[in-house]
């Protein structure tokens, strides 16, 4: 095992032991992070020309989005619910097309959105 699978590992007992212990409202934090930090990545590899890695790291990001848009509760969320949901699936396709053409502006794009709707979720910590 290479010392960055071996980082990768540790990283993800690490990331899961955090999970375990998490409230509902650190769960979104967290996968708001992982969001960016999977967007930032993909960028990363657009620009060094890894194919296999931005479209693992975007398919990521494009599960993690998911993973915010089932999060919501679109009968007790009201309008709010249903516009996130809407810019989630608008997020989904903005990943999508980043992975279609290597475009670095739509991950650009997604990440000036998720840490607009980050800073909001943050602000009402419990």
């Amino acid at each position: 095992m290479n010392a960055f699978k071996a980082m990768r590992q540790y990283q993800n007992v690490n990331h899961q032991a955090k999970a375990l212990e998490a409230s509902p409202h650190q769960l979104i934090q967290m996968l708001f992070d992982g969001g960016l930090t999977r967007v930032a990545q993909a960028r990363g590899a657009i620009e060094r020309g890894w194919v296999a890695e931005k479209g693992e790291l975007i398919g990521k990001a494009i599960g993690i989005v998911g993973g915010l848009r089932a999060a919501l509760d679109l009968e007790k969320g009201g309008d709010i619910a249903q516009n996130l949901y809407s810019l989630y699936e608008y997020m989904t396709g903005k990943l999508t097309e980043a992975n279609l053409n290597d475009d670095v502006a739509c991950l650009d794009e997604v990440a000036t959105l998720l840490r607009e709707i980050k800073s909001g979720w943050d602000a009402i910590a419990p």
